[in-house]
């Protein structure tokens, strides 16, 4: 997997629906324990909540799980999961907190309210897309520092770090897609004296 969509941040949003509170409630997360120590971080804040609806899905072991909270079977947290999945993000966790205004909203106004409820906060959490990079640096003299400081961004790079001493060091990270056409032109313009030295691959907010 080259890319994917997940949050940028932990966030939340709430509005009221006949008299009933709902808080949605979004996390960035890796692992099964990161979602639910989110999870119970929500229903310890929210103890006296009628319900705390979740649903989460990642990219580890292509897990996705939900709960309905003592709501009516498939009203609330398969909702919750479904924004998750036609939202096509994943590493996220949705926390909807409900506090019962007095009002039943029958089946169909809670699965249109949890639905709100994990919409909003994936708004608030901003969507982004997470793009597999390549780690590297380059060494190089000063002659040469402008002209190759400047192929990383013209490849879709990115510079992390600039360290001077006796020659220029440029850490930088770059699309994987982009490194075999990165390479070639640094060989091009130095005429192969100065090559790339690939440290690792990671993902990057693109």
């Amino acid at each position: 997997m080259h890319s994917y969509k997940t949050v940028e941040r932990e966030a939340k949003d709430e509005f009221i629906e006949q008299r009933s509170r709902f808080i949605g409630y979004v996390k960035p997360v890796t692992t099964e324990e990161e979602a639910l120590a989110f999870i119970n971080e929500k229903r310890q804040k929210h103890w006296d909540a009628t319900h705390n609806v979740y649903a989460y899905s990642l990219r580890e072991g292509q897990l996705r799980r939900y709960s309905d909270d003592g709501e009516p079977h498939g009203t609330a947290g398969m909702p919750t999961l479904d924004v998750i999945l036609k939202s096509d993000v994943t590493d996220v966790v949705v926390v909807v907190t409900r506090y019962f205004g007095g009002i039943l909203l029958g089946t169909g106004g809670l699965v249109r309210a949890y639905t709100k409820g994990a919409r909003i906060a994936l708004d608030a959490g901003g969507i982004i897309t997470m793009e597999s990079c390549v780690v590297a640096s380059v060494k190089c003299d000063y002659s040469r520092y402008g002209r190759i400081s400047s192929l990383i961004p013209a490849n879709g790079g990115f510079i992390d770090d600039t360290a001077f001493s006796d020659c220029v060091k440029i850490s930088f990270h770059l699309p994987k897609d982009c490194i075999d056409t990165f390479s070639k032109q640094l060989t091009d313009l130095t005429g192969g004296t100065v090559e790339a030295e690939i440290t690792g691959e990671q993902y990057f907010k693109i």
